[in-house]
């Protein structure tokens, strides 16, 4: 009787053993949220990076390096070498070294952090549009120059995802990409070259869903390193993807930027709308084809003008009204064929890059200007097309031919805009005769060839 209970006692404990083990089965374990946009491949998308992983990647820190060297040559040849009006190409002729990126992303248990340098030409080109570095002590040029992202933040995993990050950042204002690897062509469109490439301050970015981005911003100002007036630049970047092949992205600003004058504001609102109509990758011709559209508007108000001119003339418009729209086909993963262009209004001027040498508006002014007062008118329009040969996921070689015009003169004609022999006083030890003037231009056609490597 004893040997059987015990039996009977054996069978049962493993009977419940077995039970508990096939419950603890059935208990649904907390499915992680997935990573926003993470759902599709968003690499055909003008202004993202079409590599599907990163080769310098680890467990603490994700890096990256980027390599971006170009020659352009204009039809006029400017005596002096100089390309006026734009933030990606800085001499004529000659072989550029343009932006040399080291860096990468820092991850440890929630804590992030991005570190990118900038060497090369645009560590002069871009800050110099910033005459925020004049205010106040210290030269923040110098400080900043070499730095195109740097900031430290903490990630939350709440939804799919919140960060909350303080330092330099990419605006994204305008579509494209900081980085040309990126982009489908290499001179940007006025409405991403004259609006700005980075901000400076405090940005949240929130992740509701796999397929969406809410972003508020507190920053110093409009690509500014310093602040102007007491009012800070707050804004706000939301991107919807309800697919793979089509995404929407708004980005909205307010600010005080005018050097001055408080009381002057600045509104803006950048709209962007991308759709890859057709994808075949097993075509044995074109495999994919896609356009992006972006239009934007803005305006300043106070200090003596307003968005769109005072009904008795004596305050006269200051907005900004742009568009570009651009179409790329892919032949393959190799090739690709890209074709687009845009415009630029903006009355007042207060957002067109500024020519360079003695024809520069910011400090160190120029002898002869290109003006920038109220009322002034700037209209411009661009057209390019561009063919990419991408061997691998690591290099891009770039063919453009893009052609700009402006209603004024802007663009540096054969005359240059340095002096007459094309070289700064710093090296003939003279100055220019009274007589000379910067020689600017309506129009100018441009070859540009780029290579950009990225690993």
């Amino acid at each position: 009787m004893i040997k059987q209970i015990s039996l009977l006692l054996i069978v049962t404990s493993l009977v419940l053993h077995s039970q508990a083990q096939d419950t603890t089965k059935t208990i649904p374990s907390k499915v992680p949220a997935s990573e926003p946009f993470a759902f599709g491949d968003f690499g055909w998308q003008n202004g993202n990076n079409r590599q599907k992983s990163a080769l310098l990647d680890s467990k603490y820190f994700t890096g990256s390096v980027t390599f971006d060297v170009n020659y352009t040559q204009s039809n006029h040849q400017p005596i002096d070498n100089t390309v006026v009006g734009s933030t990606a190409l800085s001499r004529n002729g000659e072989i550029q070294v343009s932006f040399v990126g080291i860096g990468g992303d820092f991850h440890y248990n929630n804590v992030r952090g991005r570190f990118m340098t900038q060497f090369g030409t645009r560590s002069t080109v871009v800050p110099r549009n910033d005459v925020s570095q004049y205010h106040g002590q210290y030269n923040l040029a110098d400080a900043y120059k070499y730095i195109s992202e740097a900031y430290g933040g903490y990630h939350w995993d709440k939804w799919h995802g919140i960060n909350l990050d303080a330092g330099i950042f990419m605006s994204y204002i305008g579509l494209m990409s900081y980085n040309n690897f990126e982009n489908w062509s290499y001179q940007p469109s006025y409405t991403s070259d004259n609006t700005p490439w980075f901000f400076n301050g405090v940005r949240l970015q929130m992740f509701p869903t796999e397929k969406l981005k809410i972003e508020a911003w507190f920053i110093n100002g409009w690509q500014s390193y310093a602040k102007f007036n007491k009012m800070p630049g707050m804004g706000f970047s939301v991107k919807y993807a309800p697919k793979e092949y089509m995404s929407f992205i708004t980005n909205d600003y307010v600010g005080s930027d005018a050097a001055g004058l408080p009381k002057r504001t600045r509104f803006h609102s950048d709209n962007s709308f991308q759709l890859r109509y057709y994808n075949n990758p097993k075509a044995k011709g074109a495999t994919k084809a896609a356009f992006s559209i972006t239009g934007d508007i803005g305006f300043e108000n106070g200090g003596g003008v307003t968005p769109f001119g005072s009904k008795d003339g004596t305050a006269p418009a200051q907005n900004f009204i742009s568009g570009m729209v651009y179409h790329r086909i892919w032949f393959g993963d190799k090739f690709a064929w890209n074709v687009g262009g845009g415009y630029m209004h903006n009355p007042g001027r207060y957002l067109v890059l500024s020519p360079t040498g003695e024809a520069s508006s910011v400090p160190p002014y120029g002898s002869n200007p290109f003006t920038a007062n109220i009322g002034d008118k700037f209209d411009a329009w661009d057209a390019s097309t561009t063919f990419d040969f991408m061997p691998n996921d690591y290099i891009t070689w770039k063919v453009e031919f893009v052609h700009r015009e402006a209603n004024v003169p802007y663009f540096a004609g054969p005359g240059g805009v340095t002096s007459p022999s094309g070289y700064t006083a710093a090296l003939t030890g003279s100055s220019n005769p009274p007589t000379w003037t910067p020689d600017l231009v309506k129009s100018e056609s441009r070859f540009i060839l780029a290579m950009v490597v990225r690993f």
